[in-house]
């Protein structure tokens, strides 16, 4: 079957059907009328399909560039708290010490440790859970004054204004 066979055979069912006979029936006035609500529908429809969505994922959007945009204030406004931390440590740590003195302290600064991965030559790649960015901040000043350097540090900003990190932390020598 060829698409002009299936296109006829299309084509007289329309002609047949009820649809098509009340169709002919109507006055100009009536089709016009229902030509008209079909496209107010179609448009209706269309409306809640696209752009009603897209336009709630421009909020969104738009949302979220608030909250980074007011993160990267945040942080420019503690860089120069966070530079002051970058001092002469006040002791030294092995690096055979390191582990249990992050697993320790942070205990004590009331953080939780998600992984530990050893990255070899006394350094460390720790995740944290979220955490107030103020008790890691304390933390990070602690371990500082402890003779550990923060080598990198990845922070994201959660919905309740917590910060998840990916530190690495590697003996001062």
């Amino acid at each position: 079957m060829n698409a002009a066979m299936l296109k006829n055979q299309l084509a007289e069912r329309w002609q047949r059907s009820p649809l098509q006979q009340r169709w002919t029936t109507l006055v100009p006035r009536e089709r016009m009328a229902l030509m008209a609500m079909l496209v107010f529908l179609l448009g209706a429809l269309l409306y809640i399909s696209f752009w009603q969505p897209a336009q709630h994922r421009l909020h969104n959007a738009r949302e979220a560039l608030a909250q980074q945009l007011e993160l990267s204030a945040y942080l420019q406004a503690k860089a120069p708290q966070a530079r002051a931390l970058v001092q002469r440590p006040t002791s030294t740590v092995a690096p055979e010490q390191l582990q249990g003195l992050i697993t320790a302290s942070a205990a004590a600064a009331q953080l939780t440790i998600e992984r530990i991965d050893n990255q070899g030559a006394g350094s460390l790649q720790v995740n944290l859970q979220p955490v107030a960015f103020n008790l890691l901040l304390g933390w990070l000043k602690d371990l500082e004054g402890q003779g550990v350097r923060i080598d990198e540090a990845g922070l994201d900003r959660n919905e309740d204004g917590l910060v998840t990190s990916r530190l690495t932390l590697r003996v001062v020598q």
